[in-house]
């Protein structure tokens, strides 16, 4: 979800990349709200964080505990930023229950996302 907010929210400002410390694939959910949100995402896929090591970045964004502590380490020091989402794929209970979970999940990142947008393009007009 965070990689398909920066890529819309950020307008190509950013090169984006996401991946997880034991991806699984992508949530019917998270394309479901997502779309419901005009971002197409079927392109997309999961991916390791391994296939980035050695890759330079500006910035590291992790979205959960396990993977701030799990991240391994890149070159260059890019600053690593923490937000910590509770997992909307873990919510049980109805259909209705785990939609509302991807929702709420995708509102509070738009909004991290969103303060993250205009404090990265002034860190990097002073680059």
């Amino acid at each position: 979800m965070a990689e398909a907010l920066l890529r819309k929210l950020g307008r190509n400002a950013f090169e984006v990349y996401s991946a997880g410390i034991d991806p699984k694939g992508i949530n019917p959910l998270t394309k479901l709200v997502l779309g419901e949100e005009g971002i197409d995402i079927s392109d997309a896929r999961s991916k390791n964080v391994d296939e980035f090591l050695g890759e330079t970045f500006h910035y590291v964004i992790t979205v959960c505990d396990d993977a701030a502590e799990q991240c391994p380490m890149f070159p260059g020091k890019p600053e690593r930023i923490h937000w910590n989402f509770p997992d909307p794929a873990a919510v049980s209970g109805s259909d209705e229950e785990k939609l509302a979970a991807f929702r709420r999940t995708l509102e509070e990142m738009t909004y991290r996302v969103s303060t993250f947008i205009p404090v990265a393009k002034k860190a990097a007009s002073r680059r």
